[in-house]
């Protein structure tokens, strides 16, 4: 895996969104890049990587690339492709990519399962400034739990640069675009970017209304299709 940089801004805050469950940070990530001023400033290579561009803005996004915001001095990396078995990999570049770019931070946005109710949002971090600031915004630390994929090779490592983790508890498979606001909302309030969150939820409801439309429909023709059987029968 190599890291390949056109330009190196000092002193960042990077910002992480792996693909996991809900696809919460690759949504994340997305947002802030059509929301947020940035450019292209490198990528990270692999032909282990699952051959997937995007075009944006009438250019082509590699499967991990990195952008910078030089009004937050950002850095945001966006993951297109799974990394699955390539985690370890991961971890080692973004430790390179810290170094290069003499990062203040790393801040990953990860998601988890298991919950019912309204969605949550917690973190984790070792940094007793940023818990400083988590806790003026009442968000709730996790204290137990177990934590798989990029981010947990990212903070075995978290002792070469101080690290954050923000986490979002989905209750489902699908895209969770509910989740990634709140996880805009997070940010937006540690970081001072005065980001508006709301088409995040706009299109939540959009995507729910299309998906229960979506499941009535297959219901309609799962009973056609019983009730044929049944004829039939």
């Amino acid at each position: 895996m190599e890291l390949h940089l056109t330009k190196k801004p000092s002193n960042v805050i990077i910002i992480t969104g792996f693909p996991g469950v809900s696809l919460v940070g690759t949504i994340t990530t997305k947002f802030l890049l059509d929301k947020l001023d940035t450019e292209a400033i490198g990528h990270i290579h692999s032909e282990e990587l699952i051959p997937v561009v995007a075009v944006h803005k009438g250019e082509v996004i590699r499967p991990l690339g990195i952008f910078y915001n030089k009004q937050y001095n950002l850095v945001i990396v966006q993951a297109l492709s799974g990394i699955l078995g390539l985690e370890w990999q991961i971890a080692h570049v973004m430790e390179k990519l810290s170094k290069e770019l003499k990062a203040k931070e790393i801040i990953n946005i990860e998601s988890a399962v298991g919950f019912e109710g309204q969605i949550s949002t917690f973190y984790y971090t070792a940094n007793k400034e940023r818990k400083k600031q988590f806790e003026q915004i009442q968000l709730e630390e996790m204290k137990e739990g177990v934590i798989m994929g990029a981010t947990s090779a990212l903070l075995l490592n978290e002792n070469s640069i101080p690290m954050s983790t923000i986490f979002a508890k989905t209750h489902s498979n699908l895209p969770d675009y509910e989740a990634a606001a709140k996880m805009i909302d997070v940010l937006d309030k540690i970081l001072k970017m005065k980001l508006d969150y709301k088409p995040l939820m706009e299109k939540a409801k959009r995507f729910e209304a299309e998906l229960k439309n979506l499941m009535e429909q297959t219901q309609k023709k799962e009973g056609k299709k019983s009730s044929e059987l049944s004829y039939l029968g």
